[in-house]
């Protein structure tokens, strides 16, 4: 298993409910990925939590049949650095380590785009792509991201945030609270679910109810944002010292606000590069996005969104996400291409950038 290349191990899966997107997203880099130039080893980690070196292909991993395949053998990542990798469990019962360069964690949402895997690299000494585990956790949770915007000086919608027990204790002045500051009509969100799900757009008392519950479901604390008429467009940032943004695109969605089925599944929204703005408000977009990054303190790659409000032209960010959605309909890769930058070598400057981290780090 071991060779001359350089030893890349591409993460997918999960626990969370990106769990589809992140197999789909993963095949983008098994696809595109330099042979000549690294050795590939793939990791699934199923929704139960379990983890599997897997030889499964793209589709495979894209249609979860990966999970069935016998030569499957169960992994860990180790948190030794001695061993500076992976450790297998052959079907024989032996234990086999595999040294690792470099590992890709192509996760979104919890247990994986939030500080969590990347805590684990960190003790193993292993370089990885993207935000570390500081901007991995705030970028996750929407209510501190918003009040680090805030403390920053980058424009953000009105918002409020809940947790439980207040809601618990409370509902209905949390509820007169959400109605005084925001208006109607507003979104519900989970803080850390990541992705569109259990989001809800409400206009009354009522609906906001069974809004926080349909959150809670997912989170202990709710954020809510105050409903913006505007356009979305989305930045694709890169690299740190200094980061550097694409101007935006934007999401032409097929349903009233854009779904994780439209997002994933339907493909029935269309995106246009660059957005359909001004030339200015196109640079002041990409002006916000990398200092929203470098305020968040992200590293690698993250996708910033915004909203561009109708009417007035203001630019307020919606979020930041730490390991954008990577498949062949995806912002992130396809801003990248359109700066001049196709996915093989945007996975090159990914892992460049990985590995300068880590140089920086001495660690």
């Amino acid at each position: 298993m071991q060779s001359e290349k350089m030893c890349v191990v591409l993460l997918f899966g999960g626990m969370s409910s990106e769990h589809e997107v992140s197999r789909v997203s993963v095949g983008n880099f098994v696809n595109n990925i330099d042979r000549e130039k690294y050795e590939v080893l793939t990791v699934g980690i199923t929704k139960e939590g379990r983890w599997l070196y897997t030889e499964a292909t793209a589709a495979q991993m894209a249609d979860g049949s990966w999970e069935e395949l016998a030569g499957n053998m169960a992994c860990v990542i180790s948190p030794d650095r001695a061993d500076h990798g992976m450790i297998l469990f052959t079907p024989e019962g032996h234990v086999e380590k595999v040294h690792v360069d470099v590992v890709i964690p192509v996760l979104h949402g919890l247990w994986g785009e939030d500080g969590t895997v990347q805590g684990l690299l960190e003790l193993a000494g292993i370089p990885y792509v993207g935000c570390g585990v500081l901007a991995s956790a705030v970028c996750m949770d929407k209510a501190v991201a918003n009040a680090l915007f805030e403390a920053n000086g980058v424009p953000h919608t009105r918002w409020l945030a809940a947790d439980r027990w207040e809601i618990e204790s409370d509902l209905e002045g949390v509820c007169e609270g959400v109605e005084k500051k925001l208006g109607w009509p507003v979104f519900v969100k989970p803080a850390n679910a990541g992705s569109s799900v259990g989001i809800s757009k409400v206009s009354s008392r009522d609906e906001l109810k069974k809004a926080i519950d349909l959150a809670l479901e997912n989170d202990r604390k709710v954020v809510f944002e105050a409903f913006v008429d505007g356009q979305e467009v989305e930045c694709a940032v890169i690299g740190s010292d200094p980061a550097v943004a694409t101007r935006p695109g934007e999401i032409l969605a097929g349903a009233e606000f854009y779904t994780y089925d439209d997002k994933y599944k339907n493909g029935v929204s269309q995106t246009v590069i660059p957005a359909h703005l001004p030339e200015a408000k196109l640079d002041e977009v990409k002006t916000y996005a990398a200092m929203a990054y470098t305020a968040l303190n992200c590293e690698g790659l993250a996708r910033c969104d915004f909203f561009v409000e109708k009417g007035t032209g203001r630019v307020l960010i919606n979020e930041i996400n730490t390991f954008p959605g990577f498949t062949s309909i995806s912002m992130y890769p396809k801003l990248m291409e359109h700066e001049g930058l196709p996915v093989p070598q945007l996975i090159d400057r990914l892992i460049a950038l990985a590995l300068e981290r880590k140089e920086k780090q001495h660690g």
